[in-house]
């Protein structure tokens, strides 16, 4: 297996580029869609509307909290999940950052 080379990008790089990675799956967004939906910390309700076992929605659910984009508290035996909106602003900054330089040039390139 080869080296890895994300130590030649920035801090910040390699930090948005785990937050879209963790985005990267179909169940993760599903399961931000659905905190969102619900406004609120969820504890087992997310296994029953997703059609993937109890397992599966774990993980997806530890990557989403590892990359910064949900919380987890942990009350009585469950853990409950909302959104993190530190890991959200952050691709919200790099996705304002695009649009405005867009919106500087005129791309006559493709």
């Amino acid at each position: 297996m080869g080296a890895t080379k994300s130590d030649q990008f920035t801090k910040e790089q390699n930090d948005l580029a785990s937050l879209a990675k963790a985005l990267g799956h179909p169940a993760r967004i599903a399961i931000i869609e659905y905190l969102l939906k619900v406004d609120s910390c969820i504890c087992g309700d997310i296994v029953g509307v997703l059609p993937l076992a109890q397992p599966t929605v774990s993980q997806h659910l530890k990557e989403l909290k590892n990359a910064g984009l949900i919380k987890g508290n942990i009350e009585g035996t469950a853990i409950c999940y909302c959104i993190d909106e530190e890991g959200f602003e952050k691709i919200k900054s790099f996705f304002d950052h695009v649009t405005v330089s867009l919106s500087k040039k005129k791309f006559d390139c493709c």
